[in-house]
């Protein structure tokens, strides 16, 4: 197998050639890709940072209710049930994407970019996880296209294998990782225990049944598809920090080693 990756990473180096990161020999508990794949990865950084660009914008277009129609209004779905303010905490995927996407391109031009890596780290592990697993377990494929709920599952996915690209590139420092610990930790308070700007803010589980409100209906947030998701949001936000600080140990020992 890793014959065959080295002969796709040699051809994917022939149209996107460039100088990478050598490896470090990290440990398979913080970089469980082969190294063909990772350096596969790394050059394709341009067009996967596109990818995710591209992605943010769809992912935006979805949380506004309008995946499939341009035809006015623009914003519905659950930005549109939102006040603006609140808009930065409510389509979670869509930002991890941005943030993925950005460091790929900070890397690529050598910027200085430290916690905005941390912060693609922490997004792509969480919301990588976090989404399939709601998607299979809480929601299941009613209520959606079956191409839809296949995409948003294997989508995610790959979003958790991208993390594993930001190790030969990012030190994580411990003050990025603080940044990213705390814009995360902040919006699981906010999406499922402290509600502010009219929250929560977590996306919209067609597991919580729809009640009758004031306004019209809203979600029912006291149901166990809520507490589950919200469990599974705070341990992906604890899991990362260990990886990241995990990663930024080993690559430490490594150095001192040489």
């Amino acid at each position: 197998m890793a014959r065959v990756g080295r002969r796709v990473e040699r051809a994917v180096a022939r149209y996107f050639d460039g100088p990478l990161p050598e490896p470090e020999g990290l440990p398979r508990y913080v970089a469980p890709l082969p190294t063909w794949l990772e350096d596969a990865g790394l050059r394709l950084a341009w067009p996967i940072a596109l990818v995710n660009l591209v992605g943010t914008l769809f992912g935006f277009w979805y949380y506004a209710g309008r995946p499939l129609e341009a035809a006015p209004p623009l914003v519905e779905g659950q930005l549109g049930a939102a006040p603006l303010a609140a808009w930065p905490l409510i389509p979670d995927s869509p930002v991890a994407t941005m943030f993925i996407g950005l460091s790929l391109v900070a890397w690529r031009l050598d910027w200085e970019a430290e916690p905005l890596h941390a912060l693609a780290f922490f997004g792509c592990i969480k919301l990588g996880l976090w989404t399939p697993y709601v998607q299979l377990v809480l929601n299941g494929p009613g209520g959606i296209p079956a191409w839809l709920f296949w995409f948003l599952v294997l989508s995610h996915l790959a979003m958790a294998l991208e993390a594993f690209l930001i190790h030969r590139y990012a030190r994580f420092t411990v003050s990025a990782v603080a940044v990213a610990a705390a814009w995360y930790g902040f919006n699981d308070v906010v999406d499922y225990f402290v509600p502010v700007l009219e929250g929560p803010h977590h996306t919209w589980l067609r597991g919580e049944p729809l009640l009758p409100d004031a306004a019209g209906v809203a979600f029912d947030h006291t149901v166990l598809a809520h507490d589950l998701a919200a469990a599974w949001a705070v341990v992906l936000t604890l899991v990362a920090t260990f990886l990241a600080l995990a990663t930024r140990v080993e690559k430490g020992r490594r150095h001192r080693a040489e």
